[in-house]
């Protein structure tokens, strides 16, 4: 027998009962339409909550690189501040080391070798020393109108202890520039006192007005027994 057979009620039976089988069709129907719609809402909601879910993500992602890139770009300007802080007032200060840099040139630099022996003549005069053997090298170091020519002096200088640490200190603090560069004492801080000196300073070149001015006498120091050396 037939499903169709088993499931189609008899003649006599009441109108109801003959469509029981078609609203139990229509009703799975329905269901099954449902359970589709239901499915694919469903479907859309996870994927609308995996899209706000990553556009959330991607927001923060943003925020955390902008707050980044904001942070590098401080750093950056308080290192560009830091680095440009030497130059602020550069050309002034370019003026200014200028000037002290002419200044020096000319106030403590000599021209001559006259002046040379004449302002240790006077050292020696004043502190109550003696300068003998003295020798005088030349060795050019810049050429041009800013010429300068090093001069190096190895003495030996005598007299007590006392006037001869003065006679130091004097060389140091001199107006014309000098280097000492090694000294040597020998014999007794109660008498005579031998010091070997070496000095360097350096010659520049003399303007206008210098070479027409009268060129300073040598003084003692010049006149020592035992100097030796000449500028070539």
């Amino acid at each position: 027998m037939s499903l169709a057979a088993m499931v189609t009620p008899p003649p006599n039976h009441s109108a109801p009962e003959r469509m029981v089988p078609r609203l139990t069709a229509r009703a799975r129907a329905l269901m099954t339409a449902l359970n589709l719609h239901l499915a694919g809402v469903a479907l859309l909601a996870l994927l609308a909550l995996y899209l706000i879910v990553h556009l959330i993500f991607l927001w923060q992602g943003l925020n955390a690189n902008n707050a980044e890139a904001l942070d590098q770009q401080r750093v950056q300007l308080i290192a560009a501040q830091i680095s440009a802080k030497p130059l602020r007032g550069l050309d002034t200060k370019l003026v200014a080391s200028t000037h002290d840099a002419n200044e020096f040139y000319l106030m403590r630099l000599p021209y001559a070798d006259s002046q040379v022996v004449a302002e240790i003549g006077g050292l020696t005069k004043k502190a109550g020393v003696r300068w003998t053997h003295a020798q005088y090298s030349y060795n050019p170091t810049l050429k041009g109108n800013d010429a300068l020519t090093e001069v190096s002096i190895d003495a030996s200088v005598s007299g007590d202890y006392r006037p001869i640490v003065e006679f130091i200190n004097a060389v140091e603090r001199d107006k014309l520039f000098f280097v000492i560069n090694g000294i040597n004492l020998t014999g007794q801080q109660t008498g005579q006192v031998n010091l070997r000196i070496r000095l360097t300073t350096y010659l520049r070149s003399a303007n206008t007005d210098e070479l027409s001015s009268e060129v300073p006498a040598a003084s003692d120091a010049g006149t020592h027994d035992g100097e030796t050396g000449g500028r070539p």
